[in-house]
């Protein structure tokens, strides 16, 4: 009967079925019995050969065959591949009582490592440091540091504007004078060291972000000679007795008189390169004493206090202390570049 063939196939499918252990034989295995031309596929389309009393019972019983042996393909399929990955995990089993491989140290960043002897060399004249924000306001970038609507470093080709009306990415550290007189009163001694960011063409002495140490010192009866002297402090301290400075009368808005240090190229000893721009020098610490409308604008009276302000260019001084030619290396996190030091 054809009831007792069906019977038949199913029990050799399923025997088959249990023999199969590899992805290859599994394949073979579905195509021979219920692919388009396999043994249970065929056995359910001959249900139209057989008398019409008949065909019910068979096809219901060819039907729960086909049923029956999908699941039990799925089933053998789920199987067999877990038992692959367990033979695969067996073969390449670790061992992990054996000691791992040592991590390797990691190494300050030049700029950050300068940044530590700077406010070290400070410290020992006294200044605090001061965190200052890299967002700030218009008001205090610009207005609050004696520039005018109309100065060009307003302009937007200079200067990195936020989607906030009002607000900027700072172009130097300087904001913060005012933030700390407004805070701390006077006498006061402080160092901010931070990034800052212009609209600079980078080359080997500039980039559009940089780092800059401000100082100030309010008290009474500062002059433009502790300026000079704690430039020439901190310069000996860091680069030794021999350092070479130059000091240049200059102009920024919020110092009078105001003054631009360059030190001496370390990395030609003078004779010049890209980072001195074959002049030998390399600008690094303008500076000056602290404007009367700045210190009013920082809640003190110039008529009792004056002060001295600074920016120290840190990038330049990493590159002077290390030898570096171009402080562009300092941003492009070349490992093999950062290794080195």
């Amino acid at each position: 009967m054809m009831s007792d063939r069906l019977g038949s196939l199913e029990r050799e499918a399923m025997a088959r079925l249990a023999a199969v252990d590899t992805e290859e034989a599994l394949a073979r295995w579905q195509r021979g019995y219920l692919g388009r031309h396999g043994a249970v596929t065929d056995a359910v389309k001959a249900v139209g050969t057989l008398p019409p009393e008949e065909r019910p019972a068979y096809g219901r019983r060819a039907n729960e065959i086909k049923r029956a042996l999908e699941a039990a393909y799925e089933a053998r399929a789920i199987a067999l591949e877990r038992e692959q990955e367990a033979r695969r995990l067996a073969a390449d089993a670790l061992d992990v009582t054996l000691p791992s491989r040592p991590a390797g140290l990691g190494r300050l960043h030049p700029v950050t490592a300068i940044m530590r002897r700077m406010r070290s060399a400070f410290a020992q004249m006294g200044f605090q440091v001061y965190s200052g924000r890299e967002v700030e306001t218009e008001e205090y970038n610009f207005t609050l540091l004696n520039m005018p609507p109309y100065h060009p470093a307003r302009d937007s080709h200079d200067t990195f504007y936020a989607a906030q009306p009002g607000m900027v990415l700072r172009t130097h550290t300087s904001p913060a004078q005012v933030r700390a007189m407004r805070e701390r009163g006077a006498p006061l001694r402080v160092v901010v060291p931070g990034a800052c960011f212009r609209y600079d063409q980078p080359d080997a002495s500039h980039n559009f972000q940089f780092h800059q140490m401000e100082g100030l010192a309010v008290g009474r009866s500062i002059r433009m000679g502790d300026l000079l002297g704690a430039i020439t402090g901190f310069a000996r301290q860091l680069f030794g007795e021999g350092a070479q400075l130059r000091f240049r009368a200059h102009y920024f808005p919020f110092t009078e008189p105001s003054i631009e240090t360059d030190l001496r190229c370390t990395v030609c000893a003078g004779a010049g390169c890209r980072l001195c721009k074959d002049s030998g020098w390399v600008e690094t610490i303008p500076g000056g004493m602290v404007h009367p409308e700045v210190l009013r604008n920082g809640g003190i009276d110039p008529a009792r206090h004056t002060g001295f302000a600074f920016g120290a260019g840190v990038d330049r001084i990493a590159a002077l202390w290390y030898g570096i030619p171009d402080i562009r290396l300092l941003l492009e996190n070349d490992v093999r570049f950062l290794g080195q030091f």
